[in-house]
């Protein structure tokens, strides 16, 4: 995944690093560096940034698609979606994505201060 131009043509980050990447065949580990200057940080909040649940949600399922070959699909529903401890800038985490069926998809994110967050996204059935 990369950084997107914005309509003023500057470069907003707008995606993790992804440092490293282990993978297999129903699970994916991606080591990933959260940049200090993350658009999303941008007034969440301005004395103490935090990493938003949404944005965790939104890179679980876009990695998820990439990497399990699940593009096309739309997700269908978040079950089981727990957000335990906040991701900070600079923070390295995992995520590690586990494909349970053809359209389920484990994910979680941790680091040594624990689990931050996990959940099982539920995409549309396969036709």
């Amino acid at each position: 995944m990369t950084n997107v131009v914005d309509a003023h043509n500057d470069l907003v980050k707008i995606w993790p690093e992804v440092l490293t990447d282990n993978i297999d065949e129903s699970q994916i580990t991606l080591q990933l560096l959260i940049p200090k200057d993350l658009d999303y940080f941008n007034g969440h909040f301005p004395s103490a940034p935090i990493l938003a649940g949404v944005v965790q949600l939104h890179w679980a399922v876009e990695y998820a698609k990439q990497y399990f070959s699940l593009i096309a699909l739309d997700v269908k529903n978040i079950e089981v979606l727990k957000f335990q401890v906040v991701i900070i800038p600079g923070q390295e985490l995992n995520l590690t994505l586990t494909q349970k069926s053809s359209n389920k998809v484990l994910f979680s994110y941790a680091s040594d201060k624990g689990q931050h967050a996990s959940g099982r996204i539920v995409f549309e059935e396969m036709e």
